[in-house]
């Protein structure tokens, strides 16, 4: 199995884990479990697959993703109660998931020949949307949304790592990680310490 493989299976393992854990904040059945972890580790790559013409989508072409997210499920079905604080749980799971997804899907755009701007976008994709998904279909607020959060920042800027490796002339395997790792970085310090972008702010309008 390839580096890039390894990385997209344990995006998809570590996203599906906080769509359980999600399900068991909502208090689902062992059916809500699979469905979330399912749509939450597979859903950000199958829009970028769809979106670069990948024929057929990667958890077609190889259905051990699927039971991946299952097997996700079932652990987290049987161990939620264990974790005192889910939430925080699924902040630094999620953290871990958007820098594995990144990384895989930035590079794979980068594999097809795509422009740099393309790569950006699709790494972006894939490390944003499944968790997006997860939110909006448990009636939660997206984690991508919240206010002062740096979350689609920390996936542009490990994106564009891919995008910028070929004119440092970096090979894969460190660009890789490098994207990863500033991916984790970023969401990590948000988490920890707070960092953030100026919000907008409104202000009364002028006589």
């Amino acid at each position: 199995m390839t580096l890039i493989a390894w990385i997209d299976h344990a995006a998809v393992l570590v996203f599906a884990l906080t769509g359980a854990l999600v399900a068991s904040r909502a208090q689902l059945d062992i059916i809500g479990f699979a469905f979330l972890a399912i749509l939450t580790g597979v859903g950000g790559g199958t829009v970028r697959d769809v979106l670069l013409d990948r024929n057929p989508v990667f958890w077609m072409a190889d259905p051990t993703y699927l039971g991946v997210a299952v097997f996700a499920a079932f652990v987290v079905f049987f161990t939620a109660h264990l974790f005192e604080s889910r939430y925080k749980a699924i902040l630094w799971l999620d953290a871990a998931a958007l820098a594995f997804a990144v990384a895989a899907g930035a590079n794979i755009a980068a594999t097809l020949g795509q422009s740099a701007a393309i790569v950006v976008v699709m790494g972006t994709v894939t490390g944003c949307l499944g968790g997006l998904m997860r939110d909006v279909v448990a009636n939660e607020v997206p984690l991508v949304l919240k206010q002062g959060e740096l979350y689609v920042t920390c996936a542009v800027a490990g994106a564009a790592v891919v995008a910028l490796a070929p004119f440092a002339g970096l090979s894969q395997t460190p660009t890789v990680l490098a994207a990863a790792g500033i991916t984790f970085g970023l969401r990590a310090g948000s988490i920890a310490l707070g960092w953030s972008l100026p919000v907008y702010k409104s202000r009364p309008p002028r006589n």
